[in-house]
């Protein structure tokens, strides 16, 4: 496992499975988090190059109280479309997606990006 690369809201590191993301904060507006996540890759990742092949995406947004009133499927292709070209090419590689929500000890968004072994 690597050391957490953050800037801001966003930190990222690669691990033996792949590639985890943490976003500190919430909002209820999905298209806030596609300009975050994806500046965050375009100056700050230096880690794996985007690959071919299929791949499995976990996103699980924590919170606490009432939840937000958010689409999770919005969510899902707001960070989708920011780690596209950076983690892989294009998010029809995503052959796996799993969108939870859960009540945590911090309102955060937790991605594991995995390649898929068939």
């Amino acid at each position: 496992m690597t050391d957490w690369i953050a800037s801001g809201k966003v930190r990222a590191r690669e691990t033996e499975e792949g590639i985890e993301i943490l976003i500190d904060g919430l909002t209820t507006q999905g298209r806030y988090y596609k300009p975050l996540v994806y500046e965050f890759f375009r100056k700050e990742w230096r880690g794996a190059r985007p690959a071919y092949g299929d791949y499995g995406v976990e996103i699980r947004m924590e919170h606490i109280g009432d939840p937000p009133w958010m689409d999770l499927d919005n969510l899902a292709k707001a960070l989708l479309d920011a780690i596209k070209g950076f983690v892989f090419h294009d998010d029809s590689q995503v052959a796996r997606l799993l969108v939870e929500r859960h009540e945590g000890e911090r309102e955060q968004i937790h991605i594991k990006v995995y390649a898929l072994k068939r």
